[in-house]
């Protein structure tokens, strides 16, 4: 009993310690980042909302061998330092259209307001405001997710909005302000990944072997990326998102360490699915047969494993090719020589971000299965501490 409350003490001492730290340094470096003033004015700063008015003038133009609808109306700017003013603007009468929508009275869209070197004001169409068809879908995800998952399903989508403050709130502010785009990532991947698993799951053995083996993946998975960064030598500039960045971010930003950091981040999605479903088969498997020894255990979760890594690599392939999808339709100009186009960064940086990735759900099973197979049958071994770690997931009735 002595030994119960000695021991109690002590963790409550290193969690208050803990918490002390978190306010003496945690908080000003989280919190109190410092951008630079390129920031300030970055893309987007001149778009503001407006207000179609009235539909002028609309028709077809030959524009560039390219016969296409296009539109004259008028606006009233929503916000801004010009908001309530009453402009004409056009869209598809000087430049290329890659759509055919129909702007009527009432519609909501993004223009940008500028000033010519003779001072006159000029509005130019940008985009269409989409936020409440979005607020729309959020909406109905949220909704199926409730309607499913019930009180779990609320946890999850309070991991997620966590997940977006993690990534909104520290990780790009971090990285704008010049800090090493790979220990930012690994930071707040091991930050986001431990609250939002605690936050769904629970604190229980089998969320524990999910974040150490998430844990160990993730530092796995970032000395691949960054041993095969270096062989094939990709620059992390294939992306032309990366070269908008640098043309209009005039701080130093290390363009391959984003890069990197973006494969970090890019494959905690899917790796939270793989050991947390991979934990909980070994917890289920020990649940039901309480005599199978470790490693009649752990074969049977590398069975359930070896499936689930398939079907999980498959996807990965599938998600990076429907975004890269411009990219594939290369892959088909070459004609065949894809020798010749696989040395282009912009084919190089998918092939290494989804064969990394995939390595590293390949380690992420045998690692959680062997964690969580030793939390299962060796969990009571940890004398004292073992009440800190809350139940282990086993169902009413069953006992060693």
């Amino acid at each position: 009993m002595k030994k119960n409350i000695s021991l109690l003490i002590t963790f409550s001492v290193l969690i208050l310690a803990a918490l002390a730290a978190f306010v003496i340094w945690g908080i000003p470096y989280f919190f109190q980042v410092e951008l630079p003033a390129a920031v300030e004015s970055a893309y987007g700063s001149e778009t503001v909302r407006a207000r179609v008015v009235a539909v002028l003038e609309e028709g077809e133009i030959n524009l560039g061998e390219n016969l296409q609808p296009y539109q004259v109306f008028r606006v009233e700017l929503l916000e801004g330092p010009y908001q309530g003013l009453m402009m004409e603007t056009d869209y598809g009468k000087r430049q290329i259209r890659t759509d055919d929508i129909a702007l009527r009275a009432g519609d909501r869209i993004l223009v940008t307001v500028g000033k010519r070197t003779d001072n006159v004001l000029t509005v130019y169409f940008v985009d269409y405001v989409r936020e409440r068809s979005l607020l729309w879908l959020a909406g109905a995800f949220a909704v199926s997710i409730l309607a499913i998952s019930r009180w779990k399903g609320l946890r999850s989508l309070a991991s997620l909005a966590f997940s977006l403050v993690v990534i909104i709130g520290y990780i790009i502010p971090h990285i704008l302000s010049g800090e090493d785009p790979v220990r930012v990532s690994v930071i707040g991947s091991i930050i986001l990944l431990a609250i939002t698993l605690y936050l769904t799951y629970g604190w229980n053995l089998k969320t524990h072997a999910a974040v150490w083996s998430m844990t160990i993946v993730l530092l796995i998975t970032g000395t691949l990326a960054w041993f095969f960064v270096l062989l094939t030598r990709v620059t992390g500039i294939g992306d032309e998102n990366v070269m908008f960045l640098v043309q209009m971010l005039n701080a130093s930003i290390n363009l391959r360490g984003l890069f990197l950091g973006g494969m970090i981040i890019g494959a905690l999605g899917v790796l939270d699915d793989l050991v947390t479903t991979q934990a909980s088969a070994v917890f289920e498997l020990h649940a039901a047969n309480t005599s199978l020894g470790f490693w009649r255990i752990y074969r049977q979760a590398m069975h359930i494993g070896q499936d689930h890594v398939a079907a999980t690599v498959n996807t990965l392939v599938l998600a990076y090719a429907g975004s890269s999808l411009p990219m594939l339709l290369l892959f088909s100009l070459a004609r065949g020589d894809y020798g010749y186009l696989v040395n282009f960064s912009l084919v190089a940086e998918e092939i290494v971000r989804t064969l990394v990735g995939s390595l590293g759900l390949v380690a992420a099973v045998p690692i959680t299965t062997f964690l969580a197979v030793s939390l299962a049958l060796y969990g009571e071994r940890l004398g004292a501490l073992r009440p800190f770690l809350g139940p282990d997931n086993r169902e009413p009735g069953h006992s060693h």
